[in-house]
């Protein structure tokens, strides 16, 4: 054989190598994501070690902080737990944390001046079944009262984010303000007003947000077209950031949950869902499961994956594969981001869990200003969207196989 020969099989061999270990790289990170759970060991139930873990450091609920959104997403999500679980504890730290800032005659502490006051509304809608005292309906009523009668909007009839944020509509308000509208209509006989109102909204901020060619949405809308982000011709924002989506996401498949099935704007909120659901697939990140925290930009140096959009991704894909709105193939992106969410989850030295890279509370404005958001472990961002996630995921088949891969690591 001449030395040519001998030089060119050497060559092929490196080649059929080097190829050979970049698949199993990759397999191996695939593989990696999808036994987070045995390899650390995690408790059976997540749901009740982030609540245990949260009630630990924070005993009071109170502590927890004042009238806000982020304090009644996670308690919603302690809700949650408590409907499965019956832990009288749960109920009591919800009720201990709303005692705080309603009075006996059901008074709010804090003026309703933004959509972000409105998301604990939820929570006094439940304590009012739970325990039927008057004051929880009484601010529930506050609430809706607002919404319906003085609550600023735009020339379209949009509700501003806040009294803050004149003439401006922010995705993040629609899971703020209209689940929990559809609820107080069933629980209070406004069905008719509450399920074409929160359509409309609904659809409202679609029209100005809504970008078909991605099948995402931009984060915000400024009428008056004054903001430094607005566009010139359009007035949104440019950027698709993953937890505003994720907002949305929820709001649209929570008010459909609700709403009649000859409800005239159903159709249209299902395409929505359709188009969301096939936009998450598309950018799921094909490693880990996770969405980037702008979503379509996964190239992008200093972009990284969060983990409270990814939450509320797998629970609208969840929703939405249980309802019928798109196909069972899109159970297998929720399950695939369910591990990659698990993949985030660690135990401390205390005992409890850890829910890494959860993005905090953000404003409006350019590509840096996303990617230069601060990320923070057990944030109330994160944890109320992973319990939401998690107890509405707990009957799907991938979970019973995951949960069996612990049993048998313990």
């Amino acid at each position: 054989m001449n030395r040519r020969k001998v030089l060119a099989r050497v060559g092929w061999g490196w080649l059929l190598i080097a190829v050979l270990g970049i698949v199993a790289s990759a397999w191996g990170q695939v593989d990696a994501t999808q036994s987070s759970l045995k390899s650390r060991k995690l408790p059976a139930d997540l749901s009740r070690a982030v609540v245990e873990t949260t009630m630990n450091e924070y005993p009071a609920s109170t502590s927890l902080g004042n009238w806000g959104y982020t304090q009644a997403l996670y308690l919603y999500g302690e809700y949650l737990v408590y409907e499965r679980t019956h832990d009288p504890r749960y109920l009591a730290y919800i009720k201990s944390w709303a005692d705080a800032h309603v009075d006996a005659d059901g008074k709010i502490d804090k003026p309703i001046n933004a959509l972000d006051y409105m998301l604990p509304g939820n929570l006094m809608l439940v304590l009012y079944r739970e325990t039927g005292e008057a004051k929880y309906k009484a601010a529930a009523t506050e609430i809706w009262d607002r919404l319906r009668t003085t609550y600023p909007r735009t020339s379209d009839g949009g509700l501003w984010h806040a009294t803050t944020r004149q003439h401006q509509l922010w995705l993040d308000g629609t899971y703020m303000a209209l689940p929990f509208m559809v609820h107080y209509g069933d629980d209070f006989g406004q069905q008719k007003y509450a399920y074409d109102e929160a359509s409309k909204q609904l659809l409202l901020y679609a029209s100005h947000l809504n970008d078909p060619a991605s099948g995402l949405l931009f984060h915000a809308y400024d009428e008056s077209g004054t903001q430094k982000w607005a566009d010139p011709a359009t007035h949104h924002s440019s950027i698709f950031w993953a937890r505003s989506i994720g907002w949305y996401g929820m709001a649209l498949v929570d008010v459909l949950e609700k709403m009649p099935a000859d409800h005239p704007n159903r159709p249209k909120l299902i395409a929505l869902v359709r188009q969301l659901v096939q936009a998450y697939a598309r950018y799921q990140d094909p490693h880990t499961g996770l969405w980037y925290n702008v979503v379509n930009k996964p190239q992008q140096p200093g972009n990284w994956l969060e983990t409270s959009a990814s939450s509320m991704y797998v629970y609208t894909i969840s929703k939405a594969v249980q309802h019928g709105y798109v196909s069972r193939k899109y159970q297998k992106v929720a399950c695939k981001g369910y591990r990659g969410v698990l993949s985030e989850i660690s135990s401390n030295t205390a005992g409890g869990v850890e829910i890494a890279n959860i993005c905090i509370g953000t404003n409006v404005g350019d590509l840096q200003f996303y990617l230069d958001r601060p990320r923070k472990t057990n944030d109330e961002h994160g944890l109320g969207a992973f319990l939401i996630m998690n107890e509405q995921m707990r009957n799907a088949p991938c979970v019973a196989k995951i949960r069996a891969k612990e049993a048998k690591a313990r």
